[in-house]
């Protein structure tokens, strides 16, 4: 693969619950691109992932969420999974560490029930995008447009709904980092 991302580093936010799948897949197309890649949790300890229907790998966590200085990378990738966002929108540090990204016009990728993290950082009004299909009614309330596509692109934002719509998902992301900072949208 072309090193389109040579240069760029990339914060992948997670706690337990993520989708493993969700996060494994995207991350090594973001290595294969060039990218750094940081896995930043709320703690220090391994996070562990869940596996469609049972727990997961657990995994090494990078950096600490309260060490983690969102001014030092280029994009955010969220992956989804049920507990996932759910356990992270209640944690103020990571609701504005995600808010930075969108403030600064950086990139952000988010599949599955990640959107629910980005409703928590009311950075959604306005946007055009897809999640997992229970995720629609929530982010229509939030202002958003909700479709049902397996990518969606909004000025920097990538979404996409499921696992099987990875392929797709990675393809945009990769691209959306490479443009870097896009225009406000206010």
């Amino acid at each position: 693969m072309e090193q389109k991302l040579q240069g760029k580093k990339v914060a992948i936010l997670v706690t337990d619950g993520f989708e493993q799948i969700e996060m494994t897949d995207p991350r090594q197309a973001l290595i294969d691109a060039g990218a750094q890649t940081v896995l930043i949790a709320p703690r220090k300890e391994d996070v562990r992932a869940w596996d469609h229907t049972n727990w997961g790998d657990s995994f090494a966590v990078d950096l600490p969420l309260e060490n983690a200085d969102p001014l030092e990378f280029d994009a955010l990738m969220l992956p989804g999974g049920v507990m996932n966002p759910d356990a992270l929108r209640q944690i103020p540090e990571a609701v504005a560490f995600v808010e930075h990204f969108f403030e600064n016009a950086k990139p952000v990728a988010a599949i599955c029930h990640a959107p629910a993290l980005l409703i928590e950082a009311d950075v959604v009004e306005g946007r055009r995008l897809t999640s997992y299909p229970s995720l629609r009614t929530d982010l229509y309330n939030a202002g958003a447009e909700w479709v049902d596509e397996e990518v969606v692109t909004d000025n920097g934002l990538v979404t996409s709904r499921r696992p099987d719509d990875l392929p797709a998902f990675n393809e945009k992301m990769i691209e959306e980092i490479a443009e870097g900072q896009h225009a406000p949208s206010y």
